[in-house]
């Protein structure tokens, strides 16, 4: 897979927001472990109040990525600055005071209830016995298991758990490593809502997921990763458009041959033909109209006409076969 630093984009800032700064930005970062690379000249710049999801397969360096945000890991070339701040540096104790992180696989303390593991982590935070344990607890179902052992917690308990930790003191910055992992569909829907809601509350959410699904519709930004670096940036929508510029709309009929007439009408930029449908490419969607009528007095059975929209999965497909 061939990449360059031409294809990375990134989101526009907010009208009256162009000065400033990120809230995350990683630029030229290596890490190696041991003999293998974990980053590779990886560039990344997160906007305040937005959501970022990093995606791609597991070894792409996603959970390094976030390590090197938080602190737990030093560069070994390149810069990374959070909130203008060293984040392994002299200033990481503040940079981290500021930051909400869950892990992949989150340390609780087993032995204690799920209430002593959000009290020792508010006496930790220096929000004293006025912590909002209840209602953290509350936002993600698990204040009726409070005076429960961890020990006995699920796995989707021990993860709302740890997101209840993780937003007690109401962090600037909020990372998330695979956070709907063992979770069932419900509670990842409510997870990701609550993602929504604190980005809505001025938050700025760092994500990583090898679920390409879990970004459609959620990210401001989302940033493909590939073998320790970011061979992708930007918004959806402009991500779409660069690879999609023009509209595609699928043709059904009851006959496939009737279709191919559309290769030869006024905007049809191509014709896929695709058993009893075919995808049109067209100049513009103001197109369609005129196309169904001419269908339809040509004698062609229409069964539908669908706007085809791309997902995420399709463009990391394409991108992985460049």
């Amino acid at each position: 897979m061939h990449t360059h630093a031409s294809v990375r984009e990134k989101p526009a800032a907010p009208s009256g927001e162009t000065s400033t700064p990120p809230v995350v930005e990683l630029a030229g970062v290596r890490y190696s472990f041991g003999s293998g690379t974990g980053l590779v000249d990886l560039d990344l710049s997160v906007l305040g109040g937005s959501i970022t999801v990093l995606v791609g397969p597991n070894g792409a360096g996603k959970t390094t990525a976030l390590r090197i945000i938080t602190g737990a890991l030093t560069p070994h070339e390149g810069t990374a600055r959070v909130f203008g701040l060293e984040p392994s540096g002299a200033d990481g104790e503040h940079v981290r005071r500021r930051c909400g992180v869950v892990a992949a696989k989150p340390a609780l303390y087993d032995r204690l209830t799920g209430r002593d593991n959000l009290r020792y982590a508010a006496e930790l935070f220096g929000l004293g016995r006025n912590a909002p344990v209840e209602p953290a607890a509350a936002r993600f179902g698990i204040d009726r298991s409070l005076d429960l052992r961890v020990g006995g917690y699920s796995t989707g308990m021990k993860t709302r758990l740890a997101l209840a930790r993780a937003v007690l003191h109401e962090p600037d910055l909020l990372l998330l490593d695979e956070p709907t992992s063992g979770l069932d569909p419900e509670s990842s829907h409510a997870v990701l809502g609550l993602v929504r809601e604190m980005a809505a509350e001025g938050a700025t959410v760092v994500m990583s997921t090898h679920l390409l699904l879990e970004a459609e519709g959620l990210a401001d930004q989302v940033v493909m990763m590939e073998r320790g670096t970011a061979v992708l940036a930007g918004t959806t929508e402009a991500l779409m458009r660069r690879y999609w510029p023009r509209p595609v709309v699928r043709f059904g009929a009851e006959g496939a041959a009737g279709l191919e007439i559309l290769s030869t009408m006024d905007g049809v930029v191509a014709y896929r033909p695709d058993g009893d449908s075919a995808e049109v490419e067209l100049d513009e969607l103001a197109r369609v109209p005129a196309l169904v009528a001419a269908l339809t007095a040509g004698g062609v059975r229409l069964t539908f006409v669908t706007p085809h929209e791309r997902s995420l999965e399709e463009l990391y497909l394409r991108v992985r076969q460049q």
